[in-house]
């Protein structure tokens, strides 16, 4: 019986496997599956008749597969396991004694080991021996290091006291360094966790699927600050990890059906001081009012100033009220003592919505419902700031607002957009659609005392979204200072009460940065909907789509925009913080910008003029679109890049022979001429997906050593463009899911999701993630180093090193150490920063797709924070941890 079997199993096998192959073949792949399931099958032929030639022919079959196996991808020991793996643990069990036994025809003795099972056992222990010598191999890293004089720079302080981490990228300038150098790679395996905090608030089954722990803990004024997926702001102690108070917003969740994301990156810090104060709310022209100076020097003849009175306020005694007075009209903020409650915060919450197709799909509106009008309020006649709100936070929450609230207390401060310290961020919007538009990111605060802010509108549901508006508002009083409309970007003025943003225009959803010196806020700016389609795009899209843009803070004006990628129909918006950093060209200093993409370019550029500082050349690009749409002929591409190669039928993968062939046969299925392939109605590779090269984690930059460390991944996608009956009907989801991918009132409707086989598992060969460092003087990838385990990706935790997908971003510090936590695997790790070599990790009890942070503690001790809350669209465990490790204490 164990023969027949057996045999059985082969014949099958074979019968599959040639089968298979001559499908691969007629669409334009290898002839070789038809003759290993040539072979096979007559293998198993042969042994179901008891012939031992059965054996021998198997014993070649394994070896003809080596001999092809290694001419396709060399001695890479996960390239080589699915060509030859089930074949070699068949072959295994055909030399077992009940096989070789069973070997004889019947009357006959019983079979021993002979020549034909010496053929075979021969045939597995070379495939054995070349296997173990391929599992030593490291084909993809590229092991290089930094000198010992670029290590031994000088660490760069900045403005922020060394021990704080005072906004996300750490500075305003998005740099994602600390000049902590207590712990380095001589000690960092010394690290263990000092205190855990949970937070109580875990994903469920009811929320938005992209409901995510991405913040990165800010930490101030010996005080941490962290805020939830549900927008709950919670002050930690940073030694004790004791909880000092927590702001709960009584968040209005948004529908699920339009409700794309839930999540906070992060919140931002600010610092009253009572001579910052304006004297009247500011208009585009001043983010603050002129002096009474200032005003006589601009003053015209015969012309009489403003009496003294107007003038800003004196600095007033520690301890006391500062008070703004404001020359509009409105009702005041309460009296000193006065506390404002969060109910009222809540009545802003806008709930009502637009009469288009997302909304009348979903059940929220009626066709003929009109757009809710939703004006901003006048900014308050006074803002009175207590001694408890000179410190202060503002956040951003999932249901369309922008609070204020006390650093010290975690109550909200009055006078921000009103008695509530709340800013209505669905004011003067169109297509108003509850859960289609916050901002997921922390603002922009600059010392013009302006809060700058974007917000996230949900991919590929529909052309009727909500405006990708950038705006500015005067931090004390609320007041609008000016706005930025993608697709009217002359109007930066505020916008008239009773009108609204232009529909659907592009967005800026992650984190911007700011440079104080050049007064210039450079923003990663992302696309309109849909972003597989771009037929209908005006002008103006055009230009700023998937770029980097750079506005003058006081009036919101372009300074320069650079493109990334002309005519996106990819999704490859620009994803992440720009880092900024002086670097040393050629003996000059150059103030630069750098910059990671999805498609795997890092664009370094002059941040004054936004010219590439590192080469960037025209490449010609993939054409055909789709009826009705282009692409462009050329697509910028850096000296810098962690673009891939581009894949081929021999890159396909698979757990077996099996499935590897599947996706062999899949990928000369779809179309795929290299990356900008564009989108079709048959199906497409994009490689890279739209998960990134590198997505809003970005990449840290070390200012005193002019180099990058990041965590560049590659994941394949499948797209394919779906033809629309019509505006408004469901095409590619069903009733009550939803509604993302449907691209309501565009020709096409989308097909999306990660190129995997049958199994759930990627169809091409690992690795999938790396950790590299990047020398920002000549563009030179100093090292490249598979990165993670597929322990919390398989079945079984199987801790092989295969290099896994992350997102979350990296840190590094002046000690030459860099933390990362983003893997899809669950642990925080340290990486030597010279080498790129991995010196210490620990195991986190959830995903931990986030940013770290590091801060130096009451205690003389440099701590590193970690967030393990998971990510619901990478699948990773929910949880709620805040982490904290340090070195023993002294």
């Amino acid at each position: 019986m164990y023969r027949i079997i057996l045999s059985t199993i082969v014949i099958l096998l074979g019968v599959v496997l040639a089968a298979g192959g001559a499908w691969l073949a007629a669409v334009g792949g290898t002839w070789f599956y038809i003759l290993l399931g040539v072979l096979l099958a007559l293998s198993g032929a042969l042994l179901l008749m008891r012939n031992g030639m059965g054996l021998t022919l198997y014993g070649i079959t394994i070896l003809v597969t080596l001999v092809w196996a290694l001419w396709e991808v060399g001695f890479d020991w996960w390239a080589l396991a699915p060509r030859g793996s089930l074949i070699l643990v068949i072959g295994v069990l055909l030399l077992l004694p009940p096989m070789v036994r069973a070997m004889h025809r019947p009357g006959m003795p019983r079979a021993s080991y002979g020549g034909s099972s010496v053929v075979l056992a021969i045939s597995i222990v070379i495939t054995a021996i070349v296997g173990v010598y391929a599992m030593f191999q490291t084909p993809h890293n590229i092991a290089g290091a930094f000198d010992d004089d670029r290590m031994a720079a000088e660490p760069q302080a900045g403005d922020v006291p060394p021990g704080e981490w005072a906004a996300y990228g750490r500075t305003p300038y998005g740099q994602r360094y600390s000049p902590l150098d207590q712990i380095t790679p001589e000690n960092a395996d010394g690290l263990d966790v000092a205190w855990t905090y949970q937070t109580g608030q875990v994903r469920g089954e009811d929320d938005p699927g992209e409901t995510t722990y991405e913040v990165t803990p800010l930490v101030v004024n010996d005080v941490m600050y962290i805020c939830t997926p549900f927008s709950t702001v919670i002050a930690l102690d940073p030694v004790s990890g004791e909880e000092i108070w927590r702001f709960d917003p009584e968040l209005r969740q948004p529908p699920t059906q339009t409700t794309q994301h839930m999540t906070c990156r992060g919140v931002s810090f600010h610092t009253a001081s009572p001579e910052d104060l304006p004297a009247s709310p500011p208009t585009a022209d001043t983010a603050q009012a002129p002096t009474a100076e200032e005003e006589a020097e601009t003053a015209a003849p015969g012309e009489e100033t403003a009496p003294e009175e107007a003038e800003a306020p004196a600095a007033t005694a520690e301890g006391e009220d500062a008070t703004v007075p404001a020359t509009e009209e409105a009702d005041a903020a309460p009296e000193p003592g006065e506390e404002p409650v969060v109910d009222e915060s809540v009545t802003e919450v806008t709930t009502q919505a637009a009469g288009v197709p997302q909304n009348i799909v979903t059940g929220q509106a009626e066709p003929d419902t009109p757009n809710p009008r939703i004006e901003r309020e006048e900014p308050p006649e006074s803002v009175t700031l207590s001694e408890e709100c000179m410190n202060r936070l503002f956040v951003p929450t999932s249901d369309g607002r922008l609070i204020s609230i006390s650093a010290e207390t975690g109550e909200i401060c009055p006078g921000f957009g009103g008695a509530d310290g709340t800013v209505n961020l669905w004011a003067n919007m169109p297509n108003v659609t509850p859960g289609s538009f916050y901002s997921t990111s922390p603002p922009v605060v600059t010392e013009d005392n302006l809060v700058i802010i974007g917000g996230a509108v949900n991919d590929n549901a529909s052309v009727t979204s909500p405006s990708g508006v950038i705006r500015a508002y005067d931090a004390y009083t609320g007041a609008l200072v000016w706005n930025f409309d993608s697709k009217n970007p002359e109007a930066t003025e505020p916008i008239p009460a009773g009108e609204t943003y232009t529909q659907n225009a592009p967005n800026y959803w992650s984190v911007a940065s700011y440079d104080p010196e050049l007064g210039l806020v450079y923003v990663p700016m992302g696309n309109e909907s849909p972003d597989q389609f771009g037929g209908n795009r005006g002008e103006n899209t055009e230009r700023f789509s998937a770029s980097v843009l750079a506005l003058d803070t006081s009036t919101g004006e372009v300074a320069w925009v650079f493109q990334t990628v002309h005519h996106d129909i990819w999704d490859y918006d620009v994803p992440a913080q720009p880092s900024l950093v002086d670097l040393t060209i050629d003996g000059e200093e150059v103030p630069a910008l750098v910059q990671p993409t999805k498609q795997g370019d890092i664009f370094v550029l002059n941040r004054e003029t936004g010219e590439p500082v590192l080469p960037v050349e025209e490449e010609p690009a993939p054409q055909g679109a789709v009826e009705g749409d282009f692409t462009a002929p050329t697509q910028p591409s850096s000296a810098v890049s962690f673009r891939p190669e581009p894949l081929n039928g021999s890159d396909m993968w698979g757990a077996t022979v099996v499935d590897q062939l599947y996706c062999r046969i899949r990928f000369h299925q779809l179309e795929y001429e290299g990356i900008y392939t564009p989108p079709s109605t048959g199906g497409t590779i994009v490689y890279p997906g739209n998960f990134g090269t590198f997505n809003w984690g970005a990449v840290a930059v070390d200012p005193s050593r002019d180099l990058m460390f990041g965590m560049p991944v590659y994941l394949a996608f499948e797209v394919k463009l779906v033809p629309r009956p019509d505006e408004a009907t469901r095409v590619v989801t069903q009733e009550g899911d939803p509604v993302f991918n449907e691209n309501f009132g565009a020709p096409y409707a989308a097909e999306m999701g990660p190129f995997y086989s049958p199994l759930n598992l990627p169809c091409q060969q690992p690795p999938w993630g790396y950790i590299a460092g990047v020398d920002l003087r000549s563009g030179e990838t100093v090292y490249k180093r598979v990165n993670g385990t597929v322990r919390d990706l398989s079945p079984l935790p199987l801790p092989f090193e295969m290099g896994v997908p992350g997102i979350g971003g990296p840190i590094v510090t002046a000690g030459g150490v860099a933390f990362l936590s983003g893997t899809l695997d669950y642990y925080v790790r340290a990486y030597d920063l010279q080498t790129g070599e991995e010196i210490w990790r620990e195991r986190l009890p959830a995903g931990g797709q986030a940013t770290p942070s590091t801060y130096m503690g009451a205690d003389g001790r440099q701590y590193l924070v970690v967030v393990a809350g998971g990510h619901g669209s990478t699948g990773t465990q929910a949880g709620d941890s805040i982490i904290a490790y340090a070195l023993p204490q002294q």
